[in-house]
């Protein structure tokens, strides 16, 4: 008598690597990134040297960091559209507070933190309390913060900028941690490439490894079904928010630290290339899908194309052009991605 042997458990069962490396969100960006390096390689020897690695790294870094904390907040279903203002606003309160009423510049800075995740809070409770679109709250936000930026700071100054950062006390260490330079190989790389890589894999544990990630995740992906799990969504989606703030703020510092000046009109229309970056990473418009290091992948091809083009001696103008090929490339390759890794789980 021969016993039947169960059928496996299709819910456990292996899908293979390499199944599972082509439902990875981030493969599109990856792809992208190789073919966008090579182009302009071949053509430059100075894009591909060390130096030139750096030079890209630089806008790369700071992009970075703002487009993780956006997808960390698009993956959670909502979107930030003052984001791109409040790095101004956090840049301004530093730079106001140490210049005109004699504020070390650590002080503002914790100040400006204060001022970012109070907004951050503000709006993931708006959101979360009138249920109104967060596209729609975060707009209003985007504009009051761009008329605050200006307003105050032509009442201050007289003028449309803030200035003198380096004469305040504490600007030297500071400005070595969050904008200095580290030397390797005699090549001079921004700090703020660490700090965009330690936020990248920071928010990769918390999507990977943590509770708070699957909640994210949840949420997302469906939130009526996260909150019948006791997911506690509102929670979520206002510390979401408070990250991108914090993004803000670290961001608007670095910037503020490294000119030792802001334009009242700083990050305005930036929100837009960060949604882009995240978007051109893995994550989708819809929630519940993506990856922070497909985010920096995106922002490592924004900053291979910014200054590749400039390299190859090209007119400025066609960067717009490549950021709406690439928007439309990546949504393209994560729609198909999404596509084929629901056929995968079923």
């Amino acid at each position: 008598m021969t016993t039947a042997v169960p059928a496996a458990d299709e819910r456990v069962s292996d899908v293979g690597r390499l199944r599972r490396t082509l439902i990875r969100p981030e493969l599109g960006a990856v792809v992208g990134a190789i073919a966008v390096f090579t182009f302009f390689a071949v053509q430059s020897e100075v894009f591909r040297s060390p130096a030139g690695v750096a030079n890209w790294l630089d806008p790369a870094a700071t992009l970075g960091i703002m487009a993780v904390a956006i997808a960390l907040l698009m993956i959670g279903g909502e979107f930030d559209l003052s984001a791109g203002v409040l790095t101004g606003t956090t840049g301004l309160v530093l730079v106001t507070l140490a210049t005109r009423y004699g504020f070390d510049v650590w002080s503002a800075m914790l100040v400006g933190l204060a001022v970012a995740l109070a907004i951050g809070f503000l709006n993931g409770l708006l959101v979360t309390r009138t249920r109104l679109p967060s596209f729609i709250v975060t707009l209003g936000t985007f504009l009051m913060l761009q008329g605050v930026n200006l307003g105050v700071t032509k009442l201050i100054t007289g003028t449309v900028q803030v200035s003198g950062l380096r004469r305040a006390e504490g600007f030297e260490t500071a400005n070595m941690v969050f904008a200095g330079t580290v030397t390797i190989g005699g090549v001079g790389f921004r700090v703020a490439i660490l700090w965009w890589i330690a936020v990248t894999v920071l928010a990769t544990w918390v999507l990977a490894r943590s509770r708070f990630g699957n909640w994210i995740f949840a949420v997302g992906g469906n939130e009526q079904a996260a909150r019948a799990v006791g997911v506690p969504a509102a929670r979520t989606k206002i510390a979401l928010f408070m990250t991108t703030a914090f993004a803000a703020w670290l961001v608007g510092s670095i910037l503020a630290l490294r000119f030792t000046s802001v334009q009242a009109s700083t990050g305005v229309t930036q929100e837009f290339i960060y949604i882009i970056a995240a978007v051109i990473g893995g994550c989708l418009l819809t929630g519940g899908y993506g990856s922070a290091i497909g985010a920096s992948i995106g922002a490592v091809i924004f900053g291979m194309a910014d200054k590749g083009i400039v390299f190859l001696g090209w007119d400025a103008d066609w960067f717009k052009f490549f950021l709406g090929a690439m928007l439309l490339l990546a949504t393209l390759a994560n729609r198909l991605v999404r596509r084929y890794a629901e056929e995968v789980r079923h």
